[in-house]
């Protein structure tokens, strides 16, 4: 079967690589729609969660003041804290589910930017992100000058901001809740610090196990070669 354009016959499955470019160019654009529309979704939620909280404890401190800081008050702050703790780790989740997003997207990229380089193998030493759609491709694109920055991207993400707020958020509720057990400052002061410290622990495992899995179950169509990392 043909098709004739123009007194130029293509038979089917022979497709003109400029029509493939454009293919590839729609699929790209809209990867990076999503991915742009998702961070943009995770920022705002991250401004709500702030934006919550902050209101809560300023409430929470005037009632303080108006009833003398008494035994109902650090009731009230503990309910309006499992309130915001809830909020926050809902938070967290979502930040969380973005992140794996993102990586896909990048990851997705990646591959599309194959097939550009299998198009015109010329332009693969103009593309500073990468074209391999493995874990050492997608550290390439999100950091262009090798993996140095790796540690500081991961230190200054919006995934450890969210979870050293929550981990805040836990340590002051489980201190709270320790002083209307009965315990003393200091007790309630160095356990609920420990409380943060262990979320923070344990929210930090449980995202490096999540990314390590994913490459784990992940199957690249492009890896990058042996020696180029």
């Amino acid at each position: 079967m043909s098709i004739d354009d123009g007194g130029t016959s293509h038979r089917q499955g022979e497709i003109p690589a400029s029509v493939r470019a454009q293919l590839l160019a729609t699929e790209h654009w809209g990867l990076l729609a999503s991915r742009s529309t998702a961070q943009g979704e995770v920022l705002t939620r991250i401004s709500m969660f702030l934006t919550f909280t902050s209101a809560s404890v300023v409430s929470v401190a005037l009632v303080g003041q108006a009833t003398g800081f008494s035994d109902d008050f650090v009731l009230l702050a503990v309910a309006v804290l499992f309130v915001d703790a809830a909020v926050g780790l809902l938070t967290q989740l979502r930040v969380e589910n973005v992140a794996h997003e993102d990586l896909m997207y990048v990851t997705a990229m990646n591959r599309l930017r194959a097939a550009y380089v299998e198009l015109d193998p010329g332009v693969a030493p103009y593309l500073m992100a990468a074209h391999h759609d493995d874990e050492a491709g997608s550290k390439q694109t999100y950091y262009f000058f090798g993996n140095r920055g790796t540690f500081s991207h991961v230190a200054g993400s919006s995934m450890i901001f969210i979870t050293t707020a929550n981990a805040a958020l836990l340590a002051v509720l489980a201190g709270l809740l320790l002083s209307l057990a009965g315990s003393g400052t200091a007790v309630s002061t160095v356990a609920g610090a420990v409380c943060g410290a262990a979320f923070l622990a344990a929210s930090a495992i449980r995202g490096y196990r999540g990314y390590r899995d994913v490459w784990r179950r992940f199957t690249p169509l492009s890896p990058t070669p042996p020696g180029a990392e």
